[in-house]
């Protein structure tokens, strides 16, 4: 059992537990060896004891450690101590992308495809070993504080052979592909549907498919049409919304085909995200036929030639996992051509009891014994023209070879008049190699040669090419296509009637894709038909070079995640004022041009537009005489101070003055102080009251005026006793609250 503070192969210290998975728990912890911190994954005691589970675990292990990318979590260490099995990683700083999703309910478009293009070049290294992760989810992939994402967690990843692959282990549902779910054969084009998922999730804040069971869910993936995610969320651009559903095709024949394929277009979407480059399958073209290109003929060809090789080598041809399986997962045998049998399109396949049984009577066999022989007397026939040629050998009249140091030569035959197909003819029996052109003249009838290359009784060697100039049109020109794109040239020659070879290479000067140069040139006449290569550019040698993507208007941090996610690293980043507050936040300079071709890791400097900002500091001094006559020093006074943008600065009440103000960050120039307070107001005034007769003394105040003074005066003598008028000052008291506002200018800050 795992307890806090033990040590596993006296390396090890556990520290603390930070997850749990279905099979196993992991642990921050140290490495005393190395000084530093590491998570090690423990494989849970109930499974521990289980052979299925351990095995499970050993070749997550076993594929990981294989795996070394900057997208991948690495693997420093596996092994077994006291029957706890366990797998020592890479400790990544940061939150799983369910989490991130969970927090943000959705990501904006700029990220989600930072973050997927990460993902998928980190799938592209494991795919190129070999290796299917069969589980891509949210909760397997990490995004650290730095911005950088990486898969984790190859629980069920397999070294994939040559040999079929079908594995009934099935990952999350919700993120499952149609041929998982079925139990059917899963190759990279399965992960490819997971990350598809894993996509419309970060675009949408939620899944494609849900429902009451891991059953109902799975049927959804295999039945129901993927939604997109662009009608839960407009936001979503046109070209990213293509990408998740090229990603999520039910049939794997029509998703992207590899990784590489998927981060290309995830690279344009963030350049172009309303650009119409993503190509997916018609359904309108279901049900028609469809031509071949004469580049699909060669690559048939060249696949075919291939496997004919192979099956000479072997006494029994391997089955191609793709070729026998349907869409369903399930095996499939195609009926030979030519078998005999009549049958309609549903027995088009048949099990493989009944291919067993045609195949023994099938010509498939009889032709790859006469591939064979073909090959080997055409090999033979060209060693013995070298031979000769060579003047190894020499074909004597009893046909003896006999050494000879002379070249055997021929007569050049008068061909000049003649009919091509003639002249053509005539060449070929003399062991020469006839090229024809044609050219136009009223001097010779259509199809006749009219000059030779070689003159007419001339010794040429045998397998000379001897150029011959036909009368007429009958030839076709060929059209110049150099410095045109791939797809325009090859139209351009197959509308014209050639066949078309296509090679690629670098090159400094000419962009991708467009054409270099072709054999035979431009405007030269020759036979319809006739093959024309055209040499395509690959662009420059990147090996180590990356092409630098826009950052401008994205946040800093979508801007850190695409540098990360183009193999490059985040410079100085400078807060820049810009009065526009439209680009308050976002991107508005980057030190490395979008498109120049940089170095791998190449740090790129870039401003994040900012707001103007002001401070205050100040001694609040008390309410002056001027202000406020009535204020005494020692009133508590309400200080608030409040910007033109309605930022509060200050809100508190002193009676200490001058009260000590410093604020920073202020994003108005301009505030307002308001003072408020309660003040006591003292006021006197007269009133004339009836005389009594009384004396001054005696005279009994009002109830009203409790506590006022009173004075009083009058006619008559004191003590006469007479009545008359006397006048009483009287002194009033109130409590006022007042208000006291003073302008206020912010310094700006630097």
């Amino acid at each position: 059992m795992i307890k806090i503070g033990m040590l596993i192969a006296d390396r090890y210290e556990i520290l603390e537990k930070v997850g749990t998975g279905g099979m196993a728990d992991v642990y921050k912890s140290k490495d005393h060896t190395l000084n530093r911190f590491v998570a090690v994954k423990v494989l849970k005691q109930e499974f521990s004891e289980n052979a299925n589970f351990v095995s499970k675990f050993r070749v997550e292990a076993q594929a990981a450690a294989g795996l070394m990318h900057p997208n991948i979590v690495n693997v420093y260490d596996v092994g077994e101590e006291k029957g706890i099995y366990y797998i020592v990683m890479e400790l990544v700083d940061g939150i799983t992308l369910k989490s991130y999703i969970a927090k943000r309910g959705c990501i904006g478009y700029k990220e989600a495809v930072t973050i997927a293009l990460q993902v998928s070049m980190g799938l592209e290294a494991a795919h190129r070993n070999h290796i299917i992760h069969r589980d891509i989810k949210p909760q397997n992939i990490i995004i650290s504080r730095e911005g950088k994402v990486k898969v984790t967690d190859f629980g069920i990843a397999k070294a994939a052979t040559s040999d079929t692959i079908t594995s009934n282990v099935m990952g999350s549902v919700h993120y499952t592909s149609p041929e998982q779910a079925r139990g059917g054969f899963s190759d990279e084009k399965s992960d490819v549907y997971s990350l598809g998922v894993t996509l419309f999730e970060m675009l949408t804040g939620e899944v494609p498919f849900d429902g009451d069971s891991t059953v109902a869910i799975a049927i959804k993936h295999i039945q129901e049409a993927m939604p997109s995610p662009r009608k839960i969320n407009p936001d979503v651009p046109y070209s990213v919304d293509q990408i998740v559903l090229k990603c999520c095709e039910k049939s794997p024949d029509r998703r992207y085909q590899n990784m590489q394929e998927l981060a290309a277009d995830l690279k344009k979407a963030i350049s172009d995200p309303d650009g119409d480059f993503v190509k997916r399958f018609d359904t309108n073209d279901m049900g028609h036929t469809k031509m071949l290109t004469e580049e699909e003929k060669q690559l048939i060809k060249e696949s075919t030639r291939k496997k004919t090789a192979a099956m000479t080598a072997e006494e029994q041809p391997a089955e191609d996992p793709d070729e026998n399986r349907d869409e369903d997962g399930d095996t499939k045998v195609h009926r030979p051509a030519g078998s005999g049998r009549r049958h309609n399109r549903e027995d088009d396949f048949l099990d493989e009891e009944e291919y067993e049984e045609e195949r023994e009577n099938s010509m498939d066999r009889i032709a790859r014994v006469l591939t064979v022989v073909a090959v080997m007397i055409i090999g033979l026939m060209i060693a013995l023209i070298i031979s000769v040629r060579a003047g190894i050998f020499h074909l004597g009249r009893g046909g003896a070879s006999q050494t000879a140091a002379v070249e055997e030569t021929v007569v050049m035959p008068g061909v000049i008049g003649l009919d091509a197909a003639a002249a053509r003819s005539a060449l070929v029996k003399q062991g020469l190699i006839p090229e024809l052109t044609y050219e136009e003249s009223d001097k010779f009838t259509v199809g006749v040669v009219m000059r030779s290359s070689i003159e007419e009784g001339t010794k040429i060697p045998v397998g000379s090419t001897v150029v011959l100039t036909v009368c007429g049109n009958s030839g076709t020109r060929i059209p110049s296509v150099v410095g045109l794109p791939k797809e325009e040239a090859i139209e351009l020659l197959t509308e014209t009637g050639f066949n078309v070879n296509i090679t690629e290479s670098n090159s400094e000067e000419v962009e991708w894709g467009y054409v270099i140069s072709q054999d035979p040139e431009g405007d030269v006449q020759v036979e319809e038909g006739s093959y024309v290569t055209i040499e395509v550019s690959k662009g420059p040698d990147l090996t180590g070079k990356v092409e630098m993507p826009k950052i401008l208007g994205m946040t800093e941090q979508e801007a850190r995640n695409t540098l990360n996610a183009f193999g490059l690293r985040t410079g100085n980043v400078r807060t820049i004022i810009d009065s526009d507050p439209d680009n308050r936040g976002l991107v508005i300079n980057q030190s490395v041009k979008e498109g120049d071709i940089v170095d791998e890791g190449t740090a790129v400097n870039f401003d994040i537009a900012g707001q103007q900002t002001y401070s205050y500091s100040a001694d609040i001094s008390a309410p002056t005489y001027s202000e406020d006559p009535d204020y005494k020093s020692g009133t508590s006074v309400h200080l608030t101070i409040v910007t033109e943008d309605e930022q509060k600065l200050l809100d508190t009440t002193t009676s200490a003055f001058p009260y000590r103000m410093g604020c920073t960050g202020i994003t108005s120039e301009y505030g307002t102080l308001t003072m408020t307070y309660e003040v006591t107001v003292v006021e006197y005034y007269e009133e004339e009251v009836e005389d009594t007769g009384l004396t001054q003394q005696e005279v009994p105040t009002d109830a009203s005026d409790e506590g006022s003074t009173e004075t009083a005066s009058g006619e008559g003598t004191e003590g006469s006793g007479g009545s008359g008028k006397k006048t009483v000052t009287k002194k009033i008291e109130r409590t006022e609250e007042r208000t006291i506002t003073r302008q206020l200018t912010f310094m700006p800050e630097s």
